[in-house]
């Protein structure tokens, strides 16, 4: 047998039912959808969550509770490797360089360093939030932390 020989297993096929390719077809007219109704419309059928005229379950359930999602301040997260990846011994770390390096997206509410990984060059983090472990690495790089005003 060669790779030319394969065949699909026989019945595992079927064509596309093609509908309103005439009478002879078994498809024609009203092409499998029955005779009107709203199912038989163009666009017809109803919207996803409609129940027929009765109120919908998500308008019979309570709405309760508070979300803070609206009000939430949101920091984008920037890993100490990332940083050690991009940034020469000497520069200055804010959201302007971040987002230049294509570190961060400029639409948060301000930057966050995390600790995940190692440190060895000496910068200056001008940023909104820095984590204790990811502050203890920087001063042990001999880096220093401002936070802007």
């Amino acid at each position: 047998m060669e790779l030319h020989d394969l065949r699909p297993a026989p019945g595992s096929k079927k064509n596309k039912k093609r509908v309103g390719r005439g009478s002879a077809s078994g498809l024609g007219t009203t092409a499998g959808r029955g005779t009107k109704g709203q199912k038989a419309r163009s666009g017809g059928g109803v919207r996803p969550g409609f129940e027929g005229g009765q109120m919908p379950l998500t308008r019979r359930l309570p709405k309760r509770g508070f979300n803070n999602a609206r009000f939430a301040t949101v920091y984008e997260i920037v890993n100490l490797t990332d940083i050690e990846k991009k940034y020469s011994d000497g520069e200055e770390v804010n959201i302007k360089t971040l987002s230049d390096k294509g570190l961060v997206k400029v639409k948060s509410n301000g930057v966050k360093v995390l600790g995940k990984g190692e440190i060895t060059k000496k910068l200056k983090f001008e940023v909104e939030k820095v984590s204790g472990s990811a502050a203890e690495k920087i001063k042990a790089a001999g880096g220093e932390i401002v936070t802007p005003e």
